[in-house]
Order: structure tokens, then C-alpha cells, then sequence
């Protein structure tokens, strides 16, 4: 059982529901993140911030060696012993690095920085209440913490023009209407922020210090290396094939994404949308998994509209557009940085020379037939449907390749403005008349890989 570490109460059954009793606002041990601001305070008053010298080139391996949890760590023959465990067998598990991988370019700015940053860092060492300018703008946002103002209310006061001023930490939002060529109830609005800001504020805060894995590795169980062990996506041989398409040094950061239709107003305009998920796959799976660790950030709201087309068949096919082309203005910046590369610092301020190709997708599986431009009842990552899904043996996968050229035999035939020719002609192939997926000019960027399906529906 757990404890608070605040008022000592005891019985909670995990870490998440200390930490739904520790904000509870009234609640006595919701002045925890005042007293970490008056320790901090105290503390940099008497201690100035320690900054990190550049490290060898061989840092990364140290760090893979220092950083591995508990089971995972491998023999390390400058320091002349063994971290890890024996197997069952009796025999020790060994572990390929991947070469010159993920090396460093000195240094960047990390969280801590940018924090300093601020322009109302020359005050931090007498301002108890930073990032807040004072201590009024600080009981305003703890007022309304505390307050039992709607939501509406809220947004109607942080409109305000004086509350504009506020300096918050964060990506920008964005918005942009999306001109169609059907009409709609109405107007079409994607609501976004850039995802490589987004990634860049996951990559280098100061919680993903030790949970950051940036060196691929193929483990074995013996020495003979004749069975190899998977647990995090850095021992995937996706990633181990993805290093080996960069060049030397280079740093690949995996892009997970997970989309949803959630509703967002019932009783007031009934109004949906998607929204889109993105984090890291280098972070590892224990921490990514907790809800309350902030490895996944929203980074877009894609609309849902209701298209006013005479036939219900074909509003369908004008949604699945909308989406892959709302997704593909969202993620350009990703697409680019996985072309290109791009320099990002992490936790500890090092630059480092960052790819970011596409992991994973998480998402059901309507919505992954949608993203894989397939129709109903066909397997989005095979090239089987529902007729074959009962086989004993393993469809070919439906590769990039694959379909892109079943979209180039439909271009030639019917025009994609022609919607409904152009849809019957996508059939043929078991196609649902997407002509240009979001996916279509991303690096290394493999449908039948980085589809995360549902265990429901999937496995058996």
C-alpha cells in the first residue's frame, strides 16, 4: 500500500491516486508544490546551478551502461565487472550496440535554461513565486485553482487582455481553416501546435533524465546469440534498420502518435473531434505507461464535420480525407526532421542530431483501416481480407510500396476530384479512396509497422 509523503496517510492503493489526493484542492497537502518553490528558492540563494562539461564520444555507451534498469545491464569490461544477472541457464546474456550511434555535439539548453531564460530570471533569486512575475499573479492562478468557476467562466476570464500578458511555458496553439471542396454544416477548423516543439519539450525535461534510451541493441540470451530478447522499441529490429538508414552519430527518435474520436460536447452542439497524442519511443515503457508522467502531449484537435453530400456513403470517404489531410499539415515539421535531421538537446544539455520516423500509431482498428487507406473488412498491415482471416498462415504485409502503386493504377484511370468514380475504381483494390495519405512522404515510414493494433481484436 501506499503513503503520502505529505500528511502520512496510508492506503492508497498506487502512486496515482497519492498524487489525486495530493492536488485535491482542499485538501491540507495542496501547498506540496509551494514548499518545493520555497526549498528551491532557499537552495539557489546559497548554491549557484552546476553546469555539465561536455563529455567524450563514448559518453552514450556509458550512459546506456549506468542508465539500463535493474535485470538489463550488461558486462562492461573497463570496469572490469558484471552489473547484470546470471540467466537460467547458467550462461551470461550478451549485447550488440549498435556502432556510432546517438553520439553528442556539444551543448544545448536544457528545461533548466530555458527556464533561466525567462526575462524575469534576473529576479528568480528574490521571487519566490517564479515563473510568476509576483505573488499576485500567483493567488490569481491559485484562486482559480481553488475556485468552482465552470470552464466557460475560466475561459471567459483568461480572455481578458491583461491575462493575455501572462508569460506561460509551452507550444503555441495555432488554428486554420480548412477550405473543402464539399460543403459542411460547418466552417472547418483544425486547432494545432507543432509537434517538434512539442518533442523537444519532452526530450529535454529534467523527468526523463534517466527513462531516455537512444542506443539501438540487438540482446541475446547467451554468447552463441541464438535467441534474441525484445522489451523496449530500442531492441526492435525496426530501430536496429532505422539507425542503419542514418548517418554516423546520428540520434533516432521514434515518433509515437495515437488518435481518438472523442466527443467533446454532448448537450451543447454535439461536437467531435480527434484528438492526436504524440510522444517519444525512446522514453521507456514503465514511465511512458503512467498516466501521470507527461510523455504524451496533445498536439492537435482534428475536426470532425458533418458533410452535407446527398450520398451517406461517400461523407464517410470526405471525413477519411479531411483527416490524413489535417494530418499531414500538422505533422510536417516531423516529416521534414526525419528527411533531414534536426538538432535538439536533451535532459542533460548535450545537442544531439535528431531523426524522427514513425513508430507507432496507436489507435482501434476502424481508424486504422482509415489510416491505411484500406476499406471495411480488410486487414490494415496484411494484404488478406475477411475471407482469408481465418488462414493458418502469414499474409504478405501491406507495404508502402503496395499501396501507392494500387493508387497510381486509380490516378490513371479516374481523376481524383471525381470523388465517387474515383471511390468505385478504389474498390477494386479494397481501397477506401484516400488518394494522398498522410504517411505517403514520411522517411521510413511503414504501415504494416508502425500500426499499433488492438489486442482485442487482433491477436487471437
Amino acid at each position: 500500500m501506499f503513503q503520502c509523503p505529505s500528511c502520512g496517510k496510508g492506503g492508497f492503493k498506487d502512486d496515482i491516486a497519492v498524487a489525486r489526493h495530493m492536488n485535491q484542492p482542499r485538501s491540507g497537502c495542496s501547498t506540496w508544490l509551494q514548499d518545493i518553490i520555497q526549498l528551491q528558492t532557499d537552495y539557489s540563494m546559497n548554491v549557484d546551478d552546476p553546469h555539465m562539461p561536455h563529455d567524450s564520444d563514448s559518453e552514450s555507451h556509458q550512459d546506456y551502461y549506468h542508465n539500463q534498469p535493474e535485470g538489463l545491464r550488461v558486462a562492461n569490461s573497463d570496469e572490469g565487472i558484471f552489473t547484470g544477472h546470471i540467466n537460467e541457464a547458467g550462461t551470461l546474456p550478451t549485447t550488440d550496440l549498435f556502432p556510432n550511434a546517438s553520439q553528442t555535439y556539444g551543448k544545448g539548453h536544457t528545461f533548466l535554461d530555458l527556464f533561466h531564460s525567462d526575462e524575469n530570471s534576473v529576479y528568480r533569486t528574490k521571487n519566490l513565486y517564479y515563473l510568476f512575475s509576483g505573488q499576485k499573479e500567483w493567488e490569481v492562478v491559485s484562486w482559480l485553482l481553488h475556485s468552482r468557476l465552470s470552464m466557460g467562466k475560466i475561459n471567459s476570464f483568461l480572455s481578458l487582455e491583461m491575462i493575455k500578458d501572462l508569460s506561460l511555458f509551452g507550444p503555441c496553439w495555432m488554428s486554420q481553416v480548412i477550405p473543402t471542396a464539399h460543403p459542411t454544416k460547418s466552417p472547418v477548423v483544425l486547432y494545432w501546435c507543432d509537434p517538434l516543439d512539442c518533442i523537444s519539450s519532452i526530450l529535454k525535461h529534467p523527468t526523463f533524465h534517466r527513462e531516455l534510451d537512444f542506443m539501438p541493441r540487438r540482446v541475446y540470451t547467451t554468447a552463441q546469440q541464438l535467441y534474441c530478447v525484445y522489451s523496449e522499441w530500442m531492441t526492435a529490429d525496426d530501430a536496429w534498420k532505422m539507425q542503419s538508414n542514418l548517418q554516423s552519430g546520428a540520434t533516432l527518435l521514434g515518433t509515437i502518435l495515437s488518435l481518438d474520436k472523442t466527443n467533446i460536447s454532448m448537450m451543447t452542439g454535439d461536437r467531435v473531434a480527434h484528438p492526436l497524442l504524440i510522444s517519444l519511443a525512446n522514453i521507456r515503457m514503465s514511465t511512458r505507461l503512467k498516466a501521470l508522467s507527461g510523455a504524451f502531449l496533445l498536439t492537435a484537435l482534428l475536426p470532425m464535420p458533418k458533410f452535407t453530400h446527398k450520398k451517406k456513403h461517400l461523407r464517410g470517404v470526405l471525413e477519411d480525407h479531411l483527416i490524413h489531410q489535417c494530418l499531414d499539415i500538422v505533422l510536417a515539421p516531423r516529416k521534414q526532421a526525419a528527411h533531414e535531421g534536426v538538432m535538439l538537446s536533451d535532459p542533460v544539455g548535450h545537442s544531439r542530431y535528431c531523426f524522427t520516423p514513425l513508430a507507432s500509431y496507436v489507435i482501434d482498428t476502424l481508424e486504422a483501416m482509415m489510416l491505411a487507406t484500406v476499406g471495411g473488412k480488410t486487414s490494415p498491415v496484411t494484404m488478406a481480407s475477411y475471407k482469408q482471416f481465418g488462414d493458418n498462415f502469414l499474409h504478405k504485409p501491406r507495404t508502402w510500396s503496395t499501396t501507392l502503386v494500387q493508387l497510381a493504377v486509380v490516378r490513371e484511370r479516374v481523376a481524383p476530384n471525381n470523388i465517387e468514380v474515383f471511390f468505385r475504381e478504389a474498390q477494386k483494390f479494397r481501397l477506401n479512396g484516400v488518394n494522398k495519405p498522410f504517411w505517403l512522404d514520411w522517411v521510413m515510414a511503414e504501415p504494416s509497422h508502425f500500426l499499433t493494433l488492438e489486442i482485442l481484436h487482433h491477436p487471437h
